[in-house]
């Protein structure tokens, strides 16, 4: 601009003749026309690139941004109306008392097995001595009961060995009687012998071929022998009677039988029965008037395998007197085991690892069973329940990863996620009041369904996330799904089953 100047005022001094000269020399520009110096040409130029430049990097810009924006919005679904969700334990009372200590507070970070609430437990330390004393005094009355039946055991056996021996005795009563009887026909044969030879010594007295001597003793011979058949039918009818037959004369063809189950039926075998009865029943066997002696004794054998010895001693162990000491104790120790385990529940821990929330309990209140003392929200058992519209719903699958973007960290950290089911129904359907379509009015809303996302590789100590916070999901519809049930609608298998596997290690399905 300086050296312009300077010609210009250089040119501005010369003569006026030169001027002239170059005036006539110079065609003349038309009226209204300016001179464009190459100063503003260059100045043009420039602008020119300026702006060709700002157009090359807006261009840039838009295809470096709107191209993976087009490509993001093409290959994801995604929601506003999502949030963090997650368990919450109420920590309630089991017995009741009063409180003697509160130990955390509101927003007091706890783990599973940590001490909260301490009640005063004298009243049940004594619960337990008492439950103590009970059992002791009813180990004493199993011990009494079982030698009460280890008595009646033995009488049982006692009574046992009477009833064979009674009915052995009866069948040495019919031999008896049968070796009577042989005895009446040895005497009756006797008397015929006697009788024949005193008949014919009395012929022989009469002629006089036999002495006087010979004739007496034949007689004498005579009447021993029918003394003999009178004593010994008295014997036949003796033991007949001793077994409870009626007495039969000499004639009789029934003087030798008995009846064939005399020896079920007799007196002294009933009694027997009757007393081994008596004692079976103590010993919690309870047989039936109508069974027969031996068909008792049998069921004795057979109940033993056997073996009389091993059948005593189960029916010992199995005494009505044994078994109900043996509950009572039972039902002590029980007691014992309750009366400490309400001792054990004085001490209110935490049950999982969380935060404290919603204290409302102090030193000295009385809490009753069941009455809530605090709440404990879990930082691991968490999930984000992600509200999509149906209309979003045809691409989404169980097992699609999801990148989470939550609020309360901005866009420093995504989180990972997956999709691990869907709601079978609209919040709507759920509501305790639901919308009534039938009336003819309706009108098509969009409805949003929940979709439940799980956290994969969630650190709880490293990046919480608290309940209730605000979350984006980014839903990538054409990756491949993992996990169970992966590419599927509805859960074929319940969380944490053996058939249901684990996230990192079940296979893809994909789409």
């Amino acid at each position: 601009m300086t050296e312009q100047s300077s010609e210009r005022t250089d040119q501005g001094n010369e003569p006026t003749s030169t001027g002239s000269v170059d005036s006539a020399a110079t065609p003349q520009m038309p009226p209204g026309s300016e001179v464009t110096s190459p100063g503003k040409q260059r100045a043009a130029r420039r602008r020119k690139m300026l702006l060709g430049a700002a157009g090359a990097v807006a261009l840039a810009t838009v295809l470096v941004i709107g191209i993976p924006w087009i490509l993001e919005a093409l290959n994801t679904v995604s929601t506003d109306d999502a949030y963090v969700n997650g368990h919450v334990t109420f920590v309630a009372a089991r017995v009741r008392g009063q409180v003697a200590r509160v130990l955390v507070d509101d927003n007091n970070r706890v783990r599973r097995g940590d001490l909260l609430v301490e009640l005063d437990k004298e009243p049940y330390r004594t619960a337990v001595s008492i439950k103590k004393a009970a059992v002791e005094t009813a180990k004493t009355d199993l011990q009494a009961a079982t030698a009460k039946v280890r008595g009646i055991e033995a009488e049982a056996r006692s009574r046992r060995w009477n009833l064979q021996h009674a009915m052995e005795n009866v069948a040495n009563q019919e031999a008896e009687l049968r070796t009577r009887v042989a005895g009446v026909d040895k005497a009756k044969a006797a008397l015929t012998l006697a009788q024949i030879e005193f008949d014919r010594a009395a012929k022989l007295v009469t002629s006089g071929a036999a002495s006087r001597s010979e004739y007496d003793h034949r007689q004498a011979v005579l009447v021993t022998a029918r003394a003999e058949l009178v004593q010994a039918l008295a014997d036949v009818n003796q033991t007949r009677v001793s077994l409870g037959l009626k007495p039969l004369p000499l004639e009789s063809k029934e003087l030798g039988q008995v009846p064939p189950d005399l020896d079920q039926t007799f007196s002294a075998v009933r009694e027997a029965q009757a007393a081994l009865i008596q004692s079976a029943a103590q010993l919690g066997v309870l047989h039936s008037y109508n069974q027969t002696p031996k068909e008792m004794l049998d069921e004795f054998e057979k109940s033993g395998s056997g073996d009389i010895d091993r059948t005593f001693a189960r029916l010992a162990a199995e005494a009505p007197a044994v078994k109900q000491a043996e509950a009572k104790l039972e039902a002590t120790k029980r007691d014992l085991a309750q009366a400490q385990l309400d001792l054990r529940y004085c001490d209110v821990v935490a049950e999982i690892d969380g935060v404290i929330t919603r204290r409302n309990v102090n030193p000295g209140n009385n809490v009753q069973v069941g009455q809530g003392l605090m709440a404990i929200r879990s930082l691991k058992e968490i999930w984000v329940d992600a509200n999509f519209k149906e209309t979003q719903l045809r691409d989404l699958r169980i097992g699609q990863p999801v990148d989470l973007h939550v609020d309360m960290y901005g866009s420093k950290r995504t989180f990972k996620g997956r999709i691990a089911g869907f709601t079978m129904g609209t919040g709507s359907t759920l509501a305790l009041l639901p919308a009534q379509n039938a009336t003819g009015n309706f009108v098509k809303v969009v409805q949003r369904l929940p979709v439940r996302i799980e956290l994969l590789d969630y650190n709880a100590e490293k990046d919480p996330l608290f309940i209730g916070t605000s979350v984006v999901p980014v839903v990538h519809i054409n990756e491949p799904a993992t996990g169970p049930d992966a590419g599927k609608f509805l859960q074929a298998h319940l969380p944490g089953s053996p058939s249901a596997g684990s996230v990192a290690d079940a296979p893809g399905d994909g789409k």
